[in-house]
């Protein structure tokens, strides 16, 4: 017998063992660790558990698996003890592990990149279960924007930025770039502000330089939109900003005009490991080639087909054509579905295969084939939000939680019929991608506060805060400030203290001063107090504090927002210890992303875009709007490219559902305040017809339609309508005349972000609860969410008033049978409490709700 041959085949044997629970191909997919690799991960496919132990082996093992290298002679000793630890399960010996690596790269060595916190988050946590706390933490492991900032944190003095530069988002953005048209005399009208952003934006994905904007054949529109590229970029320089696209622009020209970064980093990063590569943009792409360009070692996972970030600069050219970018790359596809039933998949399938743009492959799973592909035609939206509630409430009696189901739609104009159908029949439920908490004016102020302590050149924070509280600092003032500044190349905190020198602000001088001195008082207490400690103390040196406890209500719940950032600074001060910093906070804030705040164990029902799904799943999915203009949308009528992504969507759609896939279309549909007739989608007609069942609504039957419509409210509880946040779970909504403010007395009415709905918002005359978010007074919420149903008379109302007292018992169409413990009159009805006999107490109105009453 060969020991050294024995040892090797029980080596391989060892390491496979460590990774038993993967098949064969991801298996494949982890020990292919030299060179480039594409793995192709199908949904559902477990590319989350190959790039974890993907990384786990380069940690561990390096290349010894296959390997015929060790590091000495072996003998009987060490195979008895590598043959015992993988025929019993029995700890290795000491000392045996040195034997099992090879060339293995240090935690540090490895940079894993990811498109959300979230996801970065659970890469990290995964890793710390299998290598340890402190292996897993060293794990370079973040979003493209995070690793970015990292670097630039290092070396962005090289390219004129100071090291503590602000990150503005996108209302930052705009302010700053408000100021540019004012400098340039632009019309809005002629190049809107956001139409000019979004420009400027691709044009940095691209690579495409201020000066090399100016430089390119164009028109007088594109001549302006290189002036307003170039001073924006130059303000933004000035103030010591980046925006989100500058970081990924900026990295890239760090690493491109500093050939002893790139080598630093290039020689750091044994392996570069990219997830959902096929959502990366130009500039993305150039970056990874960059790091990786040292070991060539660059391993990136995505799936083509679920390439659906166009719009935000993603190229699916560059999965497409990695083997021609990275030459000699090895491509692994991961077809197996872990997540759904095989009449899911076989939907999903029939759909994309009509795709030209791909490169290939097609799911399958072990999990069966489970129920058929439901479609419902419904006669109108309202119709199809009924069918759902009603779908839902038979899934919740059969043992199915809240948060088992996901609505989705193409756009978030579709929200609006589902948001109030579930709103009056009392099932709470959470939008992804509404307003986020850190875009609440009260947050964004004290932030501000905060950005302006870390980077006195924060211009644009400056002028949010230097009047609020009412500072008697006008605009005039200001814009005075801001000419002052200019011409002496100095910051506006440095006009603030000399302001006395300054005939043109010479009246607002005691003012600004008074505004400087709360400035200092401010540093002076960043610097001697904790960070949590020093925020809260920031609302009283400001007096943002006192204004707001002058506001009653409105301003109580806005305060409340401010006690939960100063909850999440400790958070953050906490988990870094002595590496907090403001800074750093701020930093973090920035980075933050919609889905970084989704609570999944919320017992709510989800609704959300297919964007904002997608790496999400639920057991239960209703994907509404199946019809040709809703979607595939309009804009695809004469492109093929956006009819193909908009397939990649339904796919992406399809695949988000474990169980059960719930597809619905409409007759008609109320939509941006137009009744569109539209045919039904062909992405339905792309789905084997064998894969589907096929419901009609009663009314599209020749039955009664759904009668619902909407009234005067007056107010119900229960149904918990969250911000994007996650605030207000147990928010009621009480005591008002009428939806939009009064007695809806139009055949139709608007339902907008900003729509009255009744009285004062989290009164306690029918819900109870906290307060909802920070929502205005009388408001219902912060999404836009487009039209509603025509209205039914209050009158009628009140006149078919159901009638309900405590000991009743009723049946609700979600939530099952319950027994009636208060009825309040409201409004024209009745506000009913009920105990059920699984969901616990709700309470809801009793003209809108499905009630029926057994006895």
């Amino acid at each position: 017998m060969n020991v050294t041959n024995e040892f090797l085949k029980y080596r391989d044997a060892y390491i496979e063992k460590q990774f038993g629970r993967l098949n064969p191909v991801q298996k494949k997919a982890v020990f292919s660790i030299e060179g480039p690799l594409l793995i192709l991960a199908g949904a559902g496919s477990g590319k989350t558990t190959v790039l974890v132990n993907r990384i786990a082996n380069i940690i561990r093992f390096g290349k010894a698996h296959g390997s015929d290298w060790l590091p000495g002679p072996v003998g009987e000793a060490e195979l008895a003890a590598l043959k015992a630890a993988v025929e019993t399960g029995a700890p290795l010996a000491p000392g045996l592990e040195r034997l099992l690596r090879y060339e293995n790269a240090r935690p540090w060595n490895v940079l894993a990149i990811t498109f959300t916190n979230k996801a970065a988050g659970e890469l990290k946590a995964r890793l710390a279960a299998m290598l340890g706390e402190e292996t897993g933490a060293d794990v370079n492991a973040s979003t493209f924007h995070s690793a970015c900032v990292r670097m630039l944190r290092r070396d962005a003095d090289r390219l004129g930025f100071p090291k503590s530069f602000t990150i503005y988002d996108t209302s930052d953005q705009e302010r700053a770039m408000k100021e540019v048209y004012k400098e340039l005399l632009v019309d809005d009208k002629f190049l809107p502000i956001k139409s000019a952003m979004g420009q400027i934006g691709r044009m940095k994905d691209q690579l495409i330089s201020p000066d090399e904007a100016m430089e390119a054949p164009q028109d007088t529109k594109a001549g302006l939109l290189a002036k307003v590229y170039r001073n924006y970029s130059a303000r933004l320089k000035k103030a010591g900003a980046m925006d989100f696209d500058d970081l990924i622009y900026y990295t890239v020209l760090l690493l491109r005009e500093n050939p002893d970064v790139l080598e630093y980093y290039q020689q750091k990063y044994r392996y570069v490991l990219v997830d959902e590569y096929q959502d990366t943009s130009v500039a993305q792409f150039h970056l990874v080639r960059l790091l990786a360009g040292g070991y060539k070692n660059v391993c990136v996972v995505g799936d083509d087909d679920q390439s659906i970030y166009r719009f935000r600069g993603a190229t699916i050219e560059n999965i497409l054509n990695f083997e021609q970018h990275f030459p000699g790359a090895q491509v692994i596809r991961l077809e197996q579905n872990y997540r759904s039933t095989s009449n899911i998949l076989d939907a999903a399938n029939c759909v994309i295969k009509n795709n030209q743009g791909r490169k290939g492959k097609t799911l399958w799973t072990e999990n069966g084939a489970g129920d058929r592909v439901h479609h419902y035609l419904a006669e109108s939206e309202q119709d199809e939000a009924s069918h759902i509630a009603t779908v839902i409430g038979q899934h919740l009696k059969e043992g199915a939680r809240l948060r088992d189901h996901a609505v989705l739609y193409r756009m978030n104009a579709q929200s609006g019929p589902v948001e109030t159908y579930f709103a009056r029949a009392g099932i709470p439920y959470k939008i992804v991608g509404g307003q986020r908490f850190y875009d609440r004016k009260e947050v964004k102020d004290i932030i501000s506060y905060m950005s302006i302590v870390a980077n006195p050149n924060d211009d644009l924070r400056l002028k949010r805060i230097i009047n609020e509280p009412a500072r008697k600092i006008g605009a005039t003032t200001v814009d005075k400030m801001s000419d002052i500044a200019a011409g002496l190349g100095v910051n506006l905190l440095s006009v603030c203290e000399n302001a006395k020198d300054y005939p043109a602000i010479s009246r607002a001088a005691s003012a600004l001063n008074g505004f400087y001195g709360i400035y200092l008082k401010l540093v002076q207490a960043s610097e001697t107090l904790p960070l949590d400690e020093f925020v809260s103390r920031l609302l009283e040196i400001t007096g943002y504090k006192k204004m707001l406890e002058a506001q009653g209500d409105e301003g109580a719940s806005r305060l409340e927002n401010l006690g939960q950032l100063i909850s999440s600074v400790k958070t953050y001060a906490d988990q870094k210890g002595e590496e907090a910093t403001l800074a750093g906070f701020l930093e973090e804030v920035a980075l933050i992303s919609d889905l970084d705040s989704y609570d999944e164990e919320n017992d709510v029902v989800v609704m959300m875009t297919m964007h904002s799904a997608k790496g999400l799943e639920y057991d239960y999915v209703f994907i509404v709007g199946m019809e040709e203009g809703i979607f595939p949308s309009d804009m695809c009528r004469f492109s093929d490219e956006e009819l193909e992504e908009e397939r990649r969507l339904c796919y992406v759609g399809i695949t988000r559902a474990k169980k059960e896939l719930y597809l619905s279309s409409s007759q008609s549909r109320m939509i941006f305040g137009r009744t569109q007739r539209n045919p039904p989608s062909r992405f339905l007609d792309e789905i084997d017809p064998e894969l589907m069942d096929m419901e009609e609504s009663p009314a599209v039957s020749g039955g009664r339609s759904w009668g619902g419509g909407f009234g005067s409210f007056g107010g119900f509880g229960g149904a918990s309508r969250e911000s994007g946040h996650g605030f207000g779970s147990g928010a009621g909504f009480g005591g008002g005349a009428g939806f939009g403010g009064g007695a809806a007395a139009s055949p139709r009415r608007e339902w907008g972000g900003s729509g009255s709905f009744g009285g004062r918002a989290a009164s306690a005359s029918a819900g109870g609860g906290s307060r909802f978010g920070s929502a205005p007074s009388g408001r219902f919420g912060t999404s836009t969410v487009g039209t509603v149903a025509p209205a039914r008379p209050a009158a009628s109302a009140a006149a078919g008033s159901k009638s309900f007292k405590p000991g009743d018992v009723v049946e609700h169409k979600v939530f099952g049978r319950g027994v009636v413990l208060k009825a309040t009159p409201a409004a024209g009805d009745t506000i009913v409490e009920i105990r059920f006999e699984k969901a616990g107490v709700k309470k809801t109105m009793a003209n809108y709700a499905p009630l029926t009453l057994i006895k």
